[in-house]
């Protein structure tokens, strides 16, 4: 490992000798390049140099204790190798984890797919509180959440939506949400205050770019028609919507979010890609037998991931046993807990798998 970070660490100073160069920044490409080179190496660089200089104030401290007869610096010495040991295992433990195989779609964005499951308009309604919660969510870490097409049940609930979330890490902090997502309470049209089940499915797919996946546009068809609910005078009057069919594989997407024929066409091209390089992705998933074995599922939308429970203010993620009695602040957004806790175990798994391997 420390071989590696050593090459890493001139690897760095090479690419910051080459931002200094006068041509680079004539090279648009080159100069972005390096600059995210230097952006992904950074943190490593960072905290190596922070381990070297702990390992160096040990090897100070014991030369100190064994030349050292005044009790008092004796003492002082002691007190900096004891910190600095305790620093040098927790930077072990961060270089690690820095060194992890980085998911080649961390920073894409994502389309977000919501849909009911069992519990009829109970079920469509929690779809809509779940995609306000992202929606907050998206807000609080400055990333733009855009409609692409929403299927309404008529009294404020969701049968199914897809949407765009655009910003820096969108899937790295997104793609823990894939699955079923369970809530128990009693629905304001329940006369007899009976707590029901009710479930949706949420997909969260990295937008995959034209490079990702190969698309052959005479395998798509297109019908366009007129657009339906909410929307203004010209969506619901001009033949806007735009149904596009994958013939291979039976995708069909519908978007009628845009005025424009041609804005959502492109829309609903973009959904297709990102369904077609997740069916990849999961094919690829299949045939890791670790991956099968993962605690911390991201991308299996049968398994059954979290429960909102109202009655007790509680959400609970049962792939990592965590609990939570913080029901209104986690549905008004505040995911951060409940994510950071998904990445930790995460990265304990792989180190786990890592140390074993």
């Amino acid at each position: 490992m420390f071989d590696k970070l050593e090459d890493l660490l001139i690897r760095y100073e090479e690419v910051m000798g080459e931002l200094q160069e006068p041509d680079v920044a004539n090279d648009a490409r080159r100069f972005r390049g390096l600059m995210k080179e230097q952006s992904d190496l950074a943190p490593i660089v960072e905290t190596f140099k922070k381990y070297k200089q702990c390992r160096q104030n040990i090897e100070d401290g014991l030369m100190l204790l064994e030349e050292e007869s005044d009790e008092e610096m004796r003492e002082l010495a002691k007190e900096e190798i004891s910190e600095s040991r305790e620093q040098v295992e927790t930077l072990e433990r961060e270089l690690k984890i820095l060194l992890l195989p980085k998911d080649p779609n961390d920073e894409k964005n994502v389309i977000l797919e919501i849909r009911a499951g069992a519990g009829g308009d109970e079920a469509a309604l929690f779809a809509a509180e779940v995609y306000r919660m992202y929606a907050h969510y998206a807000e609080g870490r400055r990333w733009r959440m855009e409609m692409i097409s929403v299927n309404e049940n008529g009294i404020g609930g969701f049968k199914e939506c897809v949407c765009m979330i655009t910003g820096q890490g969108a899937y790295s902090r997104l793609k823990y949400e894939s699955g079923v997502h369970r809530v128990q309470r009693v629905p304001e049209t329940e006369s007899g205050g009976r707590i029901h089940t009710s479930t949706i499915t949420v997909a969260i797919m990295p937008e995959a770019e034209e490079v990702d996946v190969e698309l052959d546009m005479n395998d798509c068809k297109f019908d366009v028609f007129r657009a339906s609910g909410n929307g203004g005078q010209c969506v619901n009057t001009t033949d806007s919507a735009v149904r596009l069919t994958h013939v291979p594989t039976g995708i069909v997407i519908s978007c009628q979010d845009e005025k424009s024929q041609l804005k959502n066409k492109d829309k609903a091209l973009k959904v297709l890609r990102a369904r077609l390089y997740e069916m990849e992705l999961a094919k690829q998933h299949d045939a890791e037998a670790q991956a099968r074995k993962s605690q911390v599922g991201t991308g299996d939308r049968s398994e059954k991931i979290r429960t909102y429970n109202f009655p007790q203010g509680r959400v609970t993620d049962h792939r990592i046993k965590l609990t939570l009695h913080k029901l209104d602040t986690i549905l008004d957004g505040a995911l951060d807990e409940v994510i950071d806790s998904l990445i930790a175990a995460d990265q304990a798994e792989r180190l786990a798998r890592m140390n074993g391997a």
